[in-house]
């Protein structure tokens, strides 16, 4: 093999080199980060929250509010989660949020209010919100982001001053509402306090269950069905698990690590608690002035400042972290609750376009940290590594390392195996979900694999090696076509374009053959509710009627 003459090595190469091992090293610090946390924090119970327990004038109010749209798997008992939290009945107000009566969720809904009676539970259909429908409504009062539209009336006539918003495809522990409102308002353990927090959130986790039949009631039924971990049925089913693989080992370490150091918002709006007091100052420009008044004329206050808008949930992390509000920390995470999704029938393709089109609408909001995306998964970080210990001096130096291509070959498949390895023990742990409380009414796929009547572990050479190298050799394919090559959305038989200002545009028929022939081998099809956070453009005039018929339409959409 040819060797790295470090001799007569030129000096930039030397100093992409040092650039490598600064990146490679900084990656590998905040991965340790992350997995100390889940290991330290995922691997136990967790202790009893402290709020239910104080006096019942002292316990903060609730208002959770559930945005739904459309049958997804366990969803009866992911919602009925909501009325199972160990936090006092007549201190939670609950609101399930559905666009429209004909909505396939809606007999759930409504099943879950009758099956439930002691709470005050309601479900609000968008339809029927008076600031948007009836005599004294218009439908362009809002703008056309379908999960604000959802959860807007919910948002404004809320009980109290505590906000929960939680997706309808998430399951929780009956700890979960205490141990958010401790965090939130710093309650801890003998009447002591700590620093309350402006904003909390939880960590989400996918699990893959099984099932081979889309029928609603078998569906509904699922999480009861002893359903376990999806087996390999075929190359092309095994989406879930792909995703259910990123969720678990990248996002996972990084999601905790970045909140651990807290040197910037990073949330996913799966599991959010914020008190509303707080959003509507920072939304109004007259009490909060990082805002502009030009910019935000005429904009609604609270959750509906942000409908004209693409990726809600990070938009509102954002504002709230930015905002000064003295005596409050800006985000924490909630460590050890999970915010559980169960997911199957996904295939490889929707695997792709799902990430397609997350990438593609998150570029604009957090720019840099997609671009360097790439550099943070384990091929291309060891790559970095195994580089640079091969091209500077000092390392072989004082390190004995050949700079030869065979040393650099063995450095990145050594790099490689350990980052699997770690993987591999991290996925285990956390799906022993080991801090979940369980008791008779938790679903089989929130049991964990080291419970009785939970999920099966997945055999690492059948199941869970092949899932690991898929999910790593597609994610940079993935993020090229996804950053690099096209701004392009397809959802639900629409097309879009995606603008650098958050927003996007609906591209006309007449121009949609050739957009999809360009962009069609990922980004075509949708997965468990379609793309994240699609609205129109904010510049586009909402009195025309032409775009209030189309945001009408659009606003019946799945936000997922």
């Amino acid at each position: 093999m040819t060797a790295l003459d470090h001799v007569q090595m030129p000096d930039l190469l030397q100093g992409v080199a040092l650039v490598s091992l600064i990146w490679s090293s900084a990656v590998f610090l905040v991965q340790s980060i992350g997995l100390y946390k889940l290991f330290h924090l995922l691997s136990r119970p967790l202790p009893a929250p402290v709020s239910p327990k104080l006096p019942r004038d002292q316990v903060p109010h609730i208002t959770i509010i559930r945005p739904t749209k459309g049958v997804e798997p366990g969803l009866y008992e992911c919602l009925a989660s909501t009325f199972r939290q160990e936090y006092p009945k007549n201190k939670l107000t609950i609101r399930f949020c559905v666009s429209s009566a004909s909505d396939p969720a809606y007999e759930t809904l409504k099943q879950l209010v009758r099956d439930f009676p002691q709470f005050n539970a309601a479900v609000l259909v968008e339809e029927e919100d008076p600031l948007l429908h009836g005599s004294d409504g218009n439908v362009n009062n809002l703008g056309p982001n379908p999960k604000i539209r959802n959860i807007s009336r919910a948002y404004r006539e809320a009980d109290g001053d505590v906000i929960w918003i939680l997706d309808c495809n998430i399951w929780v522990g009956k700890g979960a509402a205490g141990r958010m409102v401790d965090k939130l308002f710093g309650f801890q353990t003998n009447g002591a306090s700590a620093k309350p927090y402006k904003f909390v959130h939880q960590l989400p986790l996918v699990v893959d269950i099984e099932s081979t039949t889309t029928d609603e009631t078998e569906t509904l039924l699922l999480s009861d069905s002893g359903s376990t971990l999806a087996p390999t049925t075929g190359l092309m089913g095994r989406g879930g698990r792909l995703e259910q693989m990123f969720m678990a080992t990248s996002h996972a370490k990084f999601y905790s690590a970045i909140n651990t150091v807290g040197i910037a918002p990073c949330i996913v709006g799966k599991s959010n608690m914020f008190r509303k007091s707080h959003l509507d100052r920072f939304t109004d420009p007259a009490q909060n002035p990082i805002l502009s008044s030009s910019s935000t004329h005429n904009r609604r206050t609270g959750v509906d400042f942000f409908s004209s808008y693409i990726c809600e949930d990070h938009l509102i992390g954002d504002l709230i972290w930015r905002s000064k509000m003295p005596g409050y920390r800006n985000h924490g995470l909630v460590f050890g609750d999970v915010a559980i999704q169960p997911m199957s029938g996904m295939s490889i393709y929707s695997y792709v376009a799902r990430r397609v089109r997350w990438l593609r609408v998150r570029k604009w909001t957090v720019l840099l940290a997609t671009l360097v995306e790439p550099g943070v998964e384990s091929l291309l970080c060891s790559l970095h590594f195994s580089f640079a210990m091969t091209t500077l001096p000092f390392v072989e130096k004082y390190i004995g390392v050949p700079p030869t291509y065979t040393s650099m070959g063995a450095l990145w498949l050594m790099s490689v195996t350990i980052w699997m390895t770690l993987d591999r023990w991290v996925t285990c742990m956390l799906y022993q979900l080991r801090s979940v409380e369980v008791d008779e009414n938790t679903p089989s796929f929130a049991r964990g694999t080291a419970r009785r009547g939970g999920a099966k572990q997945p055999s690492f050479l059948r199941e869970w090696l092949p899932a690991w190298l898929g999910r790593e050799f597609l994610a940079l394919p993935i993020w090229t076509w996804a950053v690099l090559l096209g701004t392009t959305v397809s959802w639900r038989g629409k097309s879009f374009r995606v603008n650098m200002d958050m927003s996007v545009v609906e591209i006309p028929d007449d121009k949609v053959d050739k957009l999809e022939r360009e962009d069609a081998p990922l980004t075509n099809g949708h997965a468990n509710g379609g793309i994240k956070n699609i609205v129109t453009s904010s510049s586009l005039d909402p009195t025309d009627e032409r775009i209030g018929n189309s945001l009408r339409s659009r606003s019946k959409d799945r936000i997922d």
